[in-house]
């Protein structure tokens, strides 16, 4: 019985263990041919099927449980390829704010105590916070702890303190030195740094957005080879990318300029790791190497019909950043004197049709300007008076200033001038002082009359008898209507007449509306240059003869804009995030550096925007450029025009371009390091 149980107890293991071991074992390839021998063609299919439909289940199921918890994120890698117009001269934020393409490349290399995000705020960067005391005369910056430049070298609070001083320094000749005037910079503590103002202002706060320099680098270049040295191309900075190559033509032209990542940037490093800039001279090139895929972005000044015409990329993405940009014509009174007449200012307003100008030259893509604050974008309220065209209104203010059209077309007006002199006074023998010298004068001019020609100051016997000659002379005019035949020898009303017709004419100044208007040569974006023929057009209308000269850029800032060198000028210009015309229309900003290019003087103005300046109450603030505007605009010292979006064409690989509002073209760059071409699924 022992035995038995024995030999059964082992058979059922033997048995569980060939069952386990069947469940364990995948069937061999042999096992599985000699399935398909036993399976029947429809067995087959059926199997088949059944097979197809497991595995494609579990691909789904296991796909859509990967998708359902990962998501798409920005991966590091790619490069981006935009095409400039022009070539690097001062990567250097001393000089870069002349340039486009010096400022497109100083945003990206340096950076600043502040700078501007996506959506047009004034945010910290390298400052870990900031304050303002005294109501706003005194700005005090903390800078991050190890910061660095891309040298490796530590960035502390005397560079900035270098930066500041190098833009104040007359002789480096910055074009923002004004901005920076009357400033005092000094540093509390290494990281710590103090400004102290002349005057409050809110508006200070966007200063500091100005990109530093490395004092290391640039203290020991003198003044004169400042703008020579090759680190204004070969820039050190702080900021997310630094350069890694310059290519240049046989001539020494530079044609490109690859920038790669900074690893010693404070912040999160971009995720594209290369941007190559290439340089054209001209749009027609640049659309070419678009079309061709060489580039993967450009900007536009005006994206115009003909423009869009020629791009045959269309896998691009167009931004269209709002910019509180306009465009006017400046009418400067010093170098017209007719100019000074406000009747002539308003109606060069009244004779301007700014709907033609956007339809004709800027198909439609623009927007008239009435006010130099944009009520539009900086939401003030509009001006209480605005120059709607109206060409018999303009024509009727010039009739009433007294400018008369002539057969020619062209106003003019005839002003008397009183001469230096006029004979006033009885004078008879006695008489003595300057009003007889010059009656002696007057006298000596003609011989017959007066042959001894003395002049003594005396009325003698001599002068008695030459005004006898002279009275006799002109009997018609003087003696005759009183009834006499022979002359007294007393200068009375009837002679002093005569003697002022002849010695003492009044004089006859023509005025004619004859002006110059001066704008900005760019060969290949003549949109100024075309505006500038249709107000010569417009204004021919209202009898105003408008003469055409255009500058090229390389010399406009030397020649035009800081000697003032114009009667009127065809010309553009930015307000920043926080507004501020105070440069462009404070009397202290008449000449260079300051930016008052009208040259506008008026006290009440003046007093309301260093109001504006001043305040840190906003509702004050808004009150104060509000009625600035009513104001300057009464006074007509500019014709505004229009103003325009910023144009950005990118590919549609590049991601992550989100610029809302910006300041300056170089602002579109702004939040360059969430851009990004690669992808890759991460866990939620």
């Amino acid at each position: 019985m022992s035995s038995l149980f024995t030999e059964s107890r082992e058979a059922g293991q033997r048995l569980r263990r060939e069952q386990s071991s069947l469940r364990a074992k995948w069937p061999s390839r042999s096992q599985w041919r000699q399935l398909f021998k036993v399976l029947n063609k429809k067995e087959k299919i059926i199997f088949f099927v059944f097979l197809f439909l497991v595995l494609g289940s579990f691909l789904f199921l296991s796909n859509s449980f990967y998708l359902k918890n990962t998501e798409i994120q920005p991966a590091k890698g790619g490069t981006y390829i935009e095409g400039l117009l022009g070539s690097p001269r001062f990567i250097n934020p001393v000089y870069a704010q002349a340039d486009d393409v010096d400022r497109d490349l100083t945003e990206l290399i340096y950076s600043g105590l502040m700078k501007y995000n996506e959506k047009g705020e004034i945010v910290l960067d390298l400052a870990k916070e900031y304050k303002i005391l005294e109501d706003g005369k005194i700005f005090e910056f903390y800078l991050k702890e190890d910061l660095l430049w891309s040298d490796g070298k530590p960035l502390t609070a005397d560079d900035i303190i270098f930066t500041i001083k190098a833009i104040q320094n007359p002789s480096l000749k910055s074009p923002i030195r004004a901005s920076w005037l009357g400033v005092k910079v000094e540093k509390f503590s290494e990281l710590g740094i103090r400004f102290e103002l002349r005057n409050p202002s809110v508006v200070f706060l966007e200063n500091c957005t100005l990109k530093i320099l490395p004092k290391h680098i640039w203290e020991d270049i003198s003044d004169q080879n400042f703008p020579l040295s090759i680190y204004n191309l070969k820039p050190i900075g702080s900021g997310p990318y630094k350069v890694k190559e310059i290519t240049q033509d046989k001539e020494g032209n530079i044609k490109s300029l690859e920038l790669m990542t900074n690893p010693n940037y404070y912040g999160n490093l971009p995720y594209i790791q290369r941007v190559i800039f290439s340089f054209f001279s001209n749009e027609d090139e640049l659309v070419l190497a678009f079309n061709s895929n060489q580039i993967k972005g450009f900007s536009l000044i005006a994206f115009l019909p003909e423009k869009n015409q020629k791009l045959k990329n269309d896998g691009f993405f167009e931004y269209r950043p709002l910019i509180p940009r306009y465009f006017a014509v400046f009418l400067n009174p010093e170098k017209s004197k007719i100019l000074t007449d406000k009747k002539v200012r308003q109606a060069l307003n009244y004779g301007t049709n700014k709907e033609e100008i956007i339809n004709e030259v800027l198909s439609g893509q623009g927007r008239t300007v009435d006010s130099p604050i944009l009520p539009d974008i900086y939401d003030f309220e509009n001006p209480s008076k605005i120059y709607e065209f109206d060409l018999e209104k303009a024509k009727q203010i010039l009739d009433e200033a007294g400018f008369i059209e002539k057969e020619n077309g062209i106003r003019e007006k005839v002003i008397k001038k009183e001469p230096a002199f006029q004979f006033k006074s009885d004078l008879q023998v006695g008489s003595q002082g300057s009003e007889v010298q010059e009656l002696q004068k007057c006298l000596a001019k003609d011989p017959d009359v007066y042959p001894e020609g003395e002049i003594t100051g005396y009325f003698g016997e001599k002068t008695k008898t030459a005004v006898i000659k002279f009275q006799e002379k002109y009997k018609e005019e003087i003696l005759k209507p009183y009834g006499l035949t022979a002359g007294t020898g007393r200068v009375l009303k009837s002679t002093r007449d005569k003697l002022n017709q002849l010695c003492a004419p009044y004089s006859k100044e023509v005025l004619s509306l004859s002006f110059t208007l001066t704008t900005l040569k760019q060969p290949d974006r003549p949109v100024l240059v075309d505006i500038a023929s249709i107000l010569k057009n417009q204004w021919q209308a209202l009898g105003i003869n408008l003469e055409i000269k255009t500058i090229d850029s390389n010399n406009f800032s030397e020649e035009i804009i800081r000697p003032r060198n114009y009667e009127m000028l065809l010309f553009g210009q930015v307000l920043e995030i926080i507004p501020d015309p105070f440069p462009f229309w404070h009397s202290s900003q008449t000449k260079d550096p300051g930016l008052n290019l009208a040259g506008y003087e008026n006290k009440e103005s003046d007093k309301l925007l260093e109001e504006a300046r001043q305040t840190l109450d906003q509702e004050k603030r808004k009150i104060a450029l509000e009625k600035f505007q009513d104001i300057l605009i009464e006074d007509a010292p500019a014709v505004f025009l229009y103003g325009t979006d910023y144009f950005y064409l990118v590919l549609k690989e590049i991601k992550g371009v989100s610029a809302k509002i910006i300041t300056d073209p170089s602002q579109r760059f702004s939040g360059i390091e969430n851009w990004y071409i690669k992808t890759k699924r991460a866990w939620k």
